[in-house]
């Protein structure tokens, strides 16, 4: 995907193309864009972006997994697909802890998953906290070797959101990995 400002929610928005974007200036950008993109602020001549556009844009920027992986794409990353590595030992470990998991909502119910839960979600905010140093060492000129190891800390992550996902009570039992 080419980085137009259309593809690119920094460049829609005018901001600097940085992890650690503040929710203020995200949405202070995204109304004063949205008022543009109205039908009755227009001459007609649709040639900005519309109200959809811009939602996905402000949804993605919102959201710090998102964002990453949009900076990453930006500065020419790896996508998901071109690179599946996970950290040293990472998916031992995650399966050590799905067994547990499984054992102790099998025991213990509810109260077992709210600790899970807590564990999983704290496992998520170190992950964050990797992925913006790492983004934050990057400089001017980003190689190839550290977007790769950002790459493999957002697989990391997304593997957490999706344990977080599994947690949730509300998750669809005919699908659930967790009884």
């Amino acid at each position: 995907m080419a980085n137009t400002p259309q593809s690119n929610p920094f460049a829609l928005f005018d901001l600097p193309p940085r992890f650690d974007l503040d929710a203020t200036d995200i949405e202070r950008s995204y109304l004063s864009k949205l008022a543009l993109a109205h039908p009755d602020m227009g001459d007609g001549d649709a040639q900005g972006p519309d109200a959809a556009e811009l939602n996905r844009a402000r949804a993605t920027l919102l959201d710090g997994e998102q964002r990453a992986i949009a900076l990453l794409e930006v500065l020419g990353g790896p996508s998901a697909s071109a690179c599946k590595d996970l950290p040293d030992g990472f998916l031992m470990e995650m399966m050590t802890r799905r067994q547990e998991i499984e054992e102790e909502i099998a025991k213990a119910g509810d109260q077992s998953r709210t600790r899970w839960e807590a564990w999983a979600r704290d496992e998520r905010a170190q992950y964050a906290h990797q992925v913006g140093e790492r983004f934050a060492a990057l400089g001017e000129a980003p190689n190839s070797e550290k977007l790769v190891e950002i790459r493999v800390l957002l697989n990391a992550w997304r593997y957490i959101e999706r344990l977080i996902e599994q947690l949730d009570p509300e998750y669809d039992p005919a699908q659930a990995d967790f009884r």
